[in-house]
């Protein structure tokens, strides 16, 4: 009987983090807003009421937005929720749609894995130059490694909304 018990427990906690990492993105999404909100009410506060302005929140706020936009695009692409013209798509035989389906997928993953190339390319670049960010005088590549790092959901986020898209379309 305990051992059924905790067998239960095991199967919720395992379901319970199952579904954290479905929605990691919006966890981290909402995480990055309030930071960003708590560090720009700071800075409202601090130069309308000290006259003194925090140079460092721009450069947090906008990095942190560039992530937030990767994010929202993993979330996009999971809940097949992203802007695309599927007009002429959506009147073809089901074989042909589901071609489609996955050439758009294969060419979107495609382009986050050249953003991922790149991207890793400018972070070594900013580490052998030693360049730093102006406000807070941090390694620049602290902003710029958050751009290969959620390209990599975003890829798999494509992949997971165009199997699910595929299984609508009919059969597997």
């Amino acid at each position: 009987m305990l051992l059924c018990g905790y067998a239960a427990l095991g199967f919720r906690m395992i379901k319970h983090v199952r579904s954290s990492i479905s929605h990691l993105e919006e966890v981290l999404c909402a995480v990055l807003f309030a930071i960003m909100s708590v560090v720009t009410c700071a800075n409202i506060f601090s130069r309308y009421l000290l006259k003194y302005s925090f140079a460092f929140t721009e450069e947090l706020v906008v990095s942190f937005f560039v992530w937030l936009t990767l994010l929202g695009a993993a979330i996009a692409f999971r809940e097949r929720s992203h802007l695309g013209f599927s007009f002429i798509v959506d009147r073809l035989p089901q074989r042909i749609q589901k071609f489609f389906l996955w050439l758009s997928a294969g060419l979107a993953a495609s382009l986050f894995l050249f953003l991922i190339y790149f991207s890793v390319r400018q972070i070594g670049e900013e580490i052998s130059l030693g360049i730093t960010s102006s406000g807070i005088g941090i390694p620049q590549w602290w902003y710029t490694i958050g751009v290969p790092l959620w390209s990599v959901p975003i890829i798999v986020r494509i992949f997971q909304g165009a199997h699910r898209a595929g299984h609508k379309i009919g059969g597997s």
